[in-house]
């Protein structure tokens, strides 16, 4: 496992469901500046996530997004939790990706998964089960790419010929992680990737992607695992936030509900927005020493050096989670620092 210091990191989605209608471009400011902040409070890593076609405007571009938060921070690492590589160019998420780390001066992390959503598949006409074939060939057209390579590429899914990344990325060797809940995609991440990353409960899945680092001969310290609780907002008075959160975190927990169901996987399931239920599903509203607790706990149990949560849930104002990140920098980080 790796013995590195405990980061902390923000994911976001932009999500912006109809019945509390923000305006997107306010929405998309708030959540920028949040994560700006974030940053001068001890927060090492923002993550952002990716679906299409979908009707709350779930954020669909987060390399995009990524260079927007690039050119108002300085240190923070941007990473993409994840980015459904079957549904892309691999060349051009490379070259987005390579922007990316430029405009932010080295500090891209690249999650990749293969998807799930059926819609996604279909929109773009992909066979869902070319999935896996799809996710190989990508990862290795952009590695090579980053690894400054000019050659040509021949396929099943993608050809190219003589193609050479420019502008290189600023880091020599840009992290790629390997995303999923499944036995084949932690195996893929311990032989292609840096690191495992993921949400929820993955103790098994942990435990597999360490074993699976020394079969094929890697040192387990130059690897790492992202991960953590789906929701852990921090509170003073989880009560009235309970209050105010739970129909937005069942909304959320639904609808992915909903798609997994669909995909016919049962990762998540549905919700009743109470707290009970809630917390039987991973969202969690605790208290600062409680929080520290659930974290040192998720840390021991998975070898988790990036832990990460959602930080807005949808269709609240981003400002509803700044009592959270004021507690993480002045209570719970510090508990994680020598």
């Amino acid at each position: 496992m790796s013995d590195r210091q405990l980061s902390f990191g923000l994911w976001y989605d932009f999500r912006n469901p109809q019945q509390w209608k923000q305006n997107d471009t306010e929405l998309y400011e708030k959540c920028i500046a949040q994560i700006a902040r974030a940053e001068t409070m001890g927060f090492g890593d923002v993550w952002l996530s990716e679906h299409h076609f979908f009707e709350d405007n779930y954020s669909p571009s987060m390399l995009a997004i990524g260079c927007a938060i690039a050119a108002r921070t300085k240190k923070i690492r941007i990473g993409t939790s994840v980015l459904l590589l079957p549904l892309h160019d691999p060349v051009r998420v490379a070259e987005d990706a390579a922007t990316l780390d430029v405009i932010s001066g080295g500090r891209l992390e690249l999650g990749l998964g293969v998807g799930y959503r059926v819609e996604e598949f279909s929109g773009w006409r992909i066979n869902p089960k070319e999935r896996a074939q799809r996710m190989e060939e990508g990862i290795e057209v952009i590695q090579r790419l980053f690894a400054g390579e000019k050659f040509t590429f021949d396929g099943k899914h993608y050809q190219y010929t003589d193609i050479q990344l420019f502008p290189q990325p600023v880091q020599p060797k840009p992290n790629v992680w390997i995303a999923g809940f499944s036995n084949v995609a932690v195996r893929r991440a311990a032989r292609v990737g840096y690191g495992y990353i993921a949400t929820g409960p993955i103790n098994e899945f942990s435990k597999k992607y360490w074993d699976e680092l020394k079969k094929n001969g890697k040192d387990p310290k130059d690897h790492e695992i992202a991960g953590g609780h789906m929701w852990l907002i921090v509170s003073k008075d989880p009560k009235k936030r309970w209050a105010e959160a739970a129909e937005h975190f069942a909304y959320q927990q639904n609808w992915y509900g909903k798609w997994f169901k669909d995909a016919g996987m049962s990762f998540l399931t549905a919700v009743e927005p109470t707290q009970q239920s809630l917390e039987e599903h991973g969202c969690f509203i605790v208290e600062p020493d409680q929080a520290i607790e659930m974290i040192k706990e998720y840390v021991a149990a998975t070898g988790t050096s990036r832990f990460y949560s959602w930080a807005v849930p949808p269709g609240l104002d981003p400002s509803w989670s700044d009592e959270h990140l004021e507690l993480m920098a002045s209570e719970v980080i510090p508990a994680f620092r020598d």
